[in-house]
Formats: structure tokens, C-alpha cells, sequence
């Protein structure tokens, strides 16, 4: 056996060799890429951004690669490839995609028209023989979480339902990151919804009986990973700004009158998605009920008022799902214009 002593100092030598300093030591230092000022750029749905990947110096031959990593679906689709001279683009987002070449050791990545599924870690990668290397960076757009359920009521959708349903409201399903900064600007809401990673989770601010009690923390709870077939949830949704404008019309209309309606204005009925983003971006405030694509009635609030909801915070005010043959509300109508 060996003596205590020794043991004692082995155990230490391995502490002090698997410590974060030491890690971090032994991490290879980029030779060829800068290190990014900053890791994290933040955008709006419409802009064109710019991912900064900038050389030192030239190799004799290499090749810059970047792609779009999806650790949902444990997948990394190249975005665009170049060896300096020529440059390729695939799928997609390859469409949308640019290198800006400011300067010859410019490797950086813009894109144009940016979308809501452009947000997410991107990858630009040096091969270079024996000596690849690469850095990442992370683009979050600004936007807005909501929750969303069907007319139906509460915990109709399986993953793939709720992850069509947001896309139809002008919406995806929302980041972990995304719901995290919802809960902590406020959002509140105690019916559990499926994310984009395929895991469920509700926020909430006010603890309460209904809301898994009392006696448990404020926070973003989760139900973790669950089956996207079988099980069902409700959904959180994100969207961000957008190009053209809400506006409301007033009127004693049903639902199929209130989308005429925009369409005499060449415009379409809006979607919940954009009701949100007018709320968020272009501070929309009207205290009327309007009918929405999905069928259902809200109203945007931006300064809360004892008539128009009578609760304290800003946010969407909603009716629910009436009956659509119901003479009652006006409706919000979407134009590009």
C-alpha cells in the first residue's frame, strides 16, 4: 500500500491539474483567429448583422468554414466556406449569407434579412492542416416571449403541434435563454409549455397554490425532457420585430367580417405574433378588444389603466377564443406598407 503521504499529494497534484485555471492553461491559445471583443451580438428579425471572425495573419493555404451549431438536433449546418480567393454557400441560410472582406484577413459573416431561426451559436472554424482552430459567437435577437394555447383550452399541443403553432402566429418556439429573460422582465404564467429544445417549463413570479404552492422560489420550473409525441403542453412562443405595421379597426364585427375588413384595407388579419411585436417594438396601446388570425380577441397595453384590463403591468390582454359568429369587437389588421 502506498503511504498515506503519497496518496495525499497525488490526490492534490490531480486537483491542481483539473482545476478551471489549469483547464484553461492547457486550452490551446488561438494562433491564427483574434478572440472576439465580444461573444454575443444582438439583433433584430429584418436587419443585417455582422459575426466578427478576423485572422492574424495569412496561412500559405487555408480555408475559413462557417456553420450554424443546432444542439437541439445535435447537428452543425455550414453556412459558408472560403479559401480567401473563392467562397461557397449552402442551404438556407447560405442564401442570406455574405463574407464581408473589409480587409484580406477579414473572415467575418454577414447576414442580411436576418430571421427568427438565425438566432443561435455560430461557428467560424480555420482549417489549416494540422493546426484547425475556431471560435464561437452567439446571435440573440430582441424580441418577446408569450404563451400560447389553442381555442381548444390548455395542453393540446405535442411538441411538433406547439412548434407549427408558434410558426403560424408569426413566432418560434422559444430558446431556454429567451424564456429565462421573459421571466425575469415579469412574465408570469402557470400552465407548463413546451421550448425549442424539446423540454417544458413554466416562470413564474408570484408563488401560489395553484402554481406548485407557496413555499417554492420564484423562478423558471421545469418539467425537463418529455416525450414529443405523446405528451402535450401548451407553447412559448417568441417573435421579434418586424418590418410592416399593426393598426385597428374599429367596428361590431365577426370573425369573418373583422379579416374582410383588412382585406378591404389591402392588408391581412393579424397574428398573434405580430399583435406582440407592435406591442414591444411600436408601443401599440389601444384598450379595444380586436379579433386575431387564430381567431381569438386581445388588446395591447403599454400604459395600464383602471378601464382597459384593470391589471398593473403592461402586456397583451386577452378574451380567449368567442364564439366567431359574435357581433362584439373590432379587429387588428397587418399591413406591409
Amino acid at each position: 500500500l502506498k503511504p498515506i503521504l503519497t496518496i495525499f499529494l497525488e490526490a492534490v497534484i490531480w486537483t491542481e491539474l483539473l482545476s478551471p485555471c489549469a483547464l484553461a492553461a492547457a486550452a490551446p491559445r488561438l494562433q491564427y483567429l483574434l478572440e472576439p471583443l465580444h461573444e454575443v451580438v444582438h439583433t433584430q428579425r429584418g436587419a443585417t448583422v455582422t459575426l466578427p471572425c478576423v485572422l492574424r495573419s495569412l496561412p500559405t493555404s487555408y480555408k475559413v468554414k462557417w456553420s450554424k451549431v443546432e444542439p437541439a438536433d445535435f447537428l452543425e449546418n455550414i453556412v459558408l466556406i472560403t479559401n480567401g480567393a473563392q467562397h461557397k454557400n449552402y442551404g438556407h441560410l447560405g442564401a442570406r449569407a455574405r463574407l464581408r472582406r473589409g480587409h484580406r484577413l477579414d473572415a467575418s459573416l454577414t447576414i442580411t434579412n436576418v430571421a427568427l431561426e438565425d438566432e443561435g451559436r455560430y461557428r467560424c472554424q480555420l482549417v489549416n492542416g494540422l493546426e484547425d482552430e475556431s471560435l464561437s459567437l452567439s446571435l440573440q435577437l430582441e424580441g418577446v416571449v408569450f404563451p400560447y394555447q389553442t381555442g381548444n383550452g390548455r395542453y393540446k399541443f405535442n411538441y411538433f403541434e406547439a412548434k407549427r403553432a408558434c410558426e403560424e402566429q408569426d413566432s418560434r418556439l422559444a430558446t431556454y435563454q429567451q424564456l429565462y429573460k421573459a421571466w425575469t422582465e415579469g412574465l408570469d404564467w402557470c400552465n407548463a409549455g413546451w421550448i425549442l429544445d424539446g423540454t417544458v417549463h413554466y416562470p413564474i413570479i408570484n408563488s401560489r397554490e395553484p402554481c406548485g404552492g407557496r413555499l417554492l422560489l420564484p423562478g423558471v420550473r421545469t418539467y425537463g425532457a418529455k416525450d414529443k409525441q405523446k405528451d402535450r403542453f401548451d407553447a412559448f412562443c417568441f417573435t421579434s420585430a418586424m418590418k410592416g405595421r399593426v393598426y385597428f379597426i374599429r367596428g361590431h364585427l365577426n370573425f369573418k367580417e373583422a379579416g374582410q375588413a383588412c382585406r378591404n384595407h389591402g392588408a391581412t388579419i393579424a397574428k398573434v405574433g405580430q399583435l406582440y411585436s407592435a406591442w414591444k417594438f411600436s408601443q401599440l396601446d389601444r384598450c379595444d378588444g380586436g379579433w386575431l388570425a387564430d381567431g381569438s380577441v386581445r388588446y395591447p397595453i403599454t400604459i395600464p389603466r383602471a378601464r382597459c384590463g384593470g391589471l398593473p403591468d403592461p402586456g397583451i390582454r386577452s378574451f380567449g377564443f368567442p364564439n366567431k359568429e359574435q357581433r362584439t369587437y373590432g379587429t387588428y389588421c397587418y399591413s406591409v406598407k
